[in-house]
């Protein structure tokens, strides 16, 4: 079953997930809402497109909403998983099995309102070839919204634990690893992600940070009772917009447009 309950936002039920993920991905959602909340104000379902959606964490809620949305995966199996997961919360989303860069020939070129890249960029091959293809898919007008490891985040958390080597090597390097037993190919920053996404000729729109101090507090504190996890949520509510505290997020949430010609 989908791992999100409906909360009652401006009259309308949307959706968040329970337990203690919900905490942490509370500010996506949040972002996610307000995005579809601009491109399709009051004229009815979006098409979205999230590639790399593998089960269906997105996708089964967007489509639970009403949207209409297809994932875009390289694995079978997640795909498969995607499917039984949509079957039983009743709603239909469309499973394609193939990568980021192929999305204009899987799907065509202008097909979705919205695109959905979460945890993708920091694996593929050439993110610039991914950025391209993301927007050759979304229409003018709509949106991509692009989720990414940062690399600060990852110095900061690495010096925590003690690792300070580790902390040098994930601030110097470009790639934003920490060395060879690193298991992420790479991680950005607030300029290097911006930098991709003005170069595929889009505009960024909005730029949050994901996961501030739930990364940095014991997971029990946070999970404690219902009102240290509404605190959490509203503390991260305002530090993923705050202009230095969200570059030390341990994810990077950019929303980009593109222009209507």
């Amino acid at each position: 079953m989908s791992d999100v309950k409906g909360v009652a936002v401006d009259g309308r039920q949307q959706k968040r997930p329970r337990g203690g993920g919900r905490v942490r991905s509370a500010v996506l959602w949040d972002a996610l809402r307000t995005v579809l909340d601009r491109i399709a104000p009051e004229d009815g379902p979006r098409d979205v497109v999230d590639v790399g959606g593998g089960t269906g964490g997105f996708a089964v809620p967007l489509a639970e909403l009403g949207h209409r949305v297809t994932v875009v995966d390289s694995s079978p199996d997640a795909l498969a998983a995607l499917e039984r997961r949509a079957a039983e919360s009743g709603v239909r989303v469309r499973s394609v099995q193939g990568d980021a860069v192929d999305l204009p020939d899987l799907l065509g070129q202008d097909t979705a309102d919205l695109v959905l890249c979460h945890s993708v960029l920091e694996y593929v091959d050439d993110p610039a070839a991914a950025m391209a293809a993301l927007t050759g898919t979304v229409r003018p007008g709509g949106s991509v919204s692009l989720l990414t490891a940062g690399q600060v985040a990852a110095a900061l958390h690495r010096a925590i634990a003690g690792h300070f080597d580790d902390a040098r090597r994930v601030l110097t390097g470009t790639s934003g690893r920490w060395g060879e037993g690193d298991r992420m190919p790479r991680r950005f920053t607030r300029e290097t992600l911006s930098s991709l996404v003005r170069g595929a000729g889009l505009r960024v729109a909005e730029l949050h940070g994901v996961r501030i101090f739930a990364d940095l507090v014991p997971s029990g504190l946070a999970d404690a009772d219902a009102d240290s996890a509404e605190a959490l949520i509203a503390l991260e509510s305002v530090a993923a917009v705050h202009p230095v505290l969200r570059d030390l997020a341990t994810q990077l949430h950019l929303v980009a447009d593109k222009p209507v010609p």
